[in-house]
């Protein structure tokens, strides 16, 4: 028997290796593709409902109807916005919105943060047991909380009112979580220096360590804002007047035909694209400064 002898050189080792390469090359480029085309039908799945909805706020009324989810109108008019800020208590709606949630998003941040420092740094009786309270809330459906929030509220004397509407969101629970995490994370020695300084301890938190957290309380602001927004179910228990009712309030009311009979879908939807618009706006806004993640950071 004879023996085939075959000789390795340098140029064979090297067509074989280029081969691999452009194999495991091609196969990553196959394996991305793949990806992207599953990402882009994710998307267009939640990006569809979106486009109808803009579509279908300059419908008429009989095109909505006829064709609810066609994306191009047969005729396009804006009397669906016309009509909701010109003859319907929307712009009072729209203004109930935002002094509520500018407030609540102010207190929010500020009175989350300082339970978050409190928790991640002071040491008291109870701390463990208050931290393990805040988890339990977080856990509890807000639904069920409505009825003690209603009881609360009217003891106090502040229902139907702005303050009724504003005192019980002041506060949130996994708004703390999220801020005695990130406080955790930097390290103590940033605060030796201040210490040595003879500075208070709202003086350390204020100056020092609130500066360090930024990509935390840009979260918070985001989670605040969007949550106090759209709130209903808190603004049902705690108000009845007209002039106190909210856009989700008010749009839950176009929605059970409070403007006239029919679908009305134009103006139920041209109102609730009008409401995504000042959320989407400061989500883009501050979506850099979310992802940003190691901003404040610190080595030891």
């Amino acid at each position: 028997m004879s023996e085939t002898h075959i000789s390795l050189t340098p140029a064979t080792l090297r067509q074989t290796d280029e081969g691999r390469f452009r194999r495991a090359l091609h196969s990553l480029i196959h394996g991305r593709v793949l990806l992207y085309l599953a990402l882009a039908v994710i998307a267009l799945i939640y990006i569809l409902p979106f486009v109808i909805q803009i579509a279908t706020s300059f419908k008429s009324d009989a095109d909505a109807a006829a064709n609810p989810v066609s994306l191009i109108p047969e005729v396009w008019t804006t009397a669906a916005y016309r009509r909701l800020f010109l003859n319907s208590d929307f712009p009072v709606w729209f203004k109930n919105s935002v002094i509520v949630t500018l407030v609540v998003t102010a207190g929010r941040v500020f009175f989350d943060s300082m339970a978050g420092y409190a928790l991640s740094r002071l040491r008291f009786p109870g701390r463990n047991l208050i931290f393990t309270l805040l988890v339990a809330v977080m856990s509890v459906p807000m639904v069920v909380l409505l009825i003690p929030k209603f009881l609360i509220i009217k003891t106090l004397g502040i229902y139907d009112s702005y303050l009724g509407m504003i005192l019980p969101l002041l506060i949130d629970a996994s708004g703390v979580f999220i801020m005695k995490n990130f406080f955790e994370s930097i390290p103590r020695s940033v605060e030796e220096q201040a210490m040595i300084d003879r500075a208070g301890t709202f003086r350390i938190f204020w100056s020092i360590v609130l500066p360090m957290a930024r990509p935390a309380l840009v979260t918070i602001t985001i989670l605040s804002f969007q949550g106090s927004w759209n709130e209903l179910s808190h603004f049902i228990v705690s108000t009845q007047s007209p002039a106190l009712t909210t856009l989700t309030k008010g749009v839950a009311s176009l929605a059970s035909g409070q403007l006239s009979a029919g679908s009305q879908y134009p103006i139920k939807l041209a109102a609730a694209a009008v409401m995504t618009i000042p959320v989407a706006v400061l989500f883009f806004a501050f979506q850099k400064r979310i992802m940003n993640t190691s901003e404040g950071s610190v080595k030891e």
